[in-house]
Formats: C-alpha cells, structure tokens, sequence
C-alpha cells in the first residue's frame, strides 16, 4: 500500500475511540514499511457535551470541515452552557506498534476550560478557546514552549518514550 493510499485509508477509518485510531494508524505503517512505527490521535472532550467532539474532533463540522468551521460549531454548541460548566480536556493517546503486533501505548491529558471568545494566534483547531487549567490565557496564547511543556500530545510522547526506554 503506497504512502498516499494509507493517508486515504487511516483518513476514511476512524475507530471509536483515540486508543483505537492510534494502534490503526501505527499497526498499519509498520505493516506497510516492515519497521516499528509511532502514531498518535487526539481530540478535545467536553464535558457539557457529553464527552463530543472526542476522536471526531478534526471531522466535528463535516469530513471536510476546516479548522474554523470546527471551532465555529463548538462554540455554537456551547453558547448556552454557562461558563462554569464549560470544562474540557485535550487528551491523545500514542501507541508504537511492531510489525509482529507488539503495541505500546502511553495517553496525555491536558485539563482546562473553554471561552466563547477565540483568542490568540498560536496553534491550531480548538486551541484560540481552550484555556488550559493553572492559565488566564487560552493554548493559542501561549509560547510554543509553554504549550508544548503542558500539551496533551507532548505529555502523551514523553511517556511512550519513557515506556518504550524501559523495555
């Protein structure tokens, strides 16, 4: 299967849940190549939403919903909840997988809340709401240093690699 034709399948295949999306995409490059290979997936929860978008989050407006329309029905969909209950997390799940099946995963959370207001020009998707616990400023507002030293998907590789270290 060429490089192009997995990217189609993975894109079109999404699992229910991040743990699956993670192992498909891994399970399937280290088929195709013959080496161990390292994928994520990631999605915001909400808690007003019942846990929506999850492993949808990057198709939450439609399969080919941008970034922007993403952003534009979440806070749509929240535009009633109060704030208080506006809670969220990033969360990402990164699974390495051998050609011969062996699979190690590791997960990240990163905890916070959401305004109904974007702010800040950094990062992608949810981040110009997202306003991580401990923070007044939204992840689009933080330096990629910071972001990265708090972010779901860092926390998430940091601790495969420790896994993957230990044997």
């Amino acid at each position: 299967m060429g490089a192009g034709r997995i990217g189609r399948w993975l894109a079109s295949s999404p699992g229910r849940r991040l743990l699956d999306n993670a192992v498909i995409k891994a399970k399937t490059v280290a088929g195709a190549v013959g080496i161990p290979a390292v994928a994520d997936d990631s999605g915001i929860e909400v808690d007003a939403l019942g846990g929506v978008p999850g492993p949808r989050s990057a198709r939450f407006a439609g399969p080919a919903a941008t970034d922007e329309a993403n952003l534009r029905l979440l806070i749509e969909r929240l535009w009633a909840v109060p704030e208080p209950k506006r809670s969220a997390r990033y969360r990402c799940v990164a699974a390495c997988v051998w050609p011969e099946g062996r699979t190690v995963t590791a997960e990240g959370i990163c905890e916070g809340r959401l305004t109904l207001e974007p702010r800040g020009t950094g990062g992608f998707g949810y981040d110009p709401i997202f306003i991580p616990d401990g923070e007044q400023r939204t992840m689009a507002e933080l330096s990629p240093g910071e972001k990265n030293r708090i972010s779901h998907r860092g926390i998430a590789l940091r601790g495969l690699g420790e896994l993957l270290a230990a044997g």
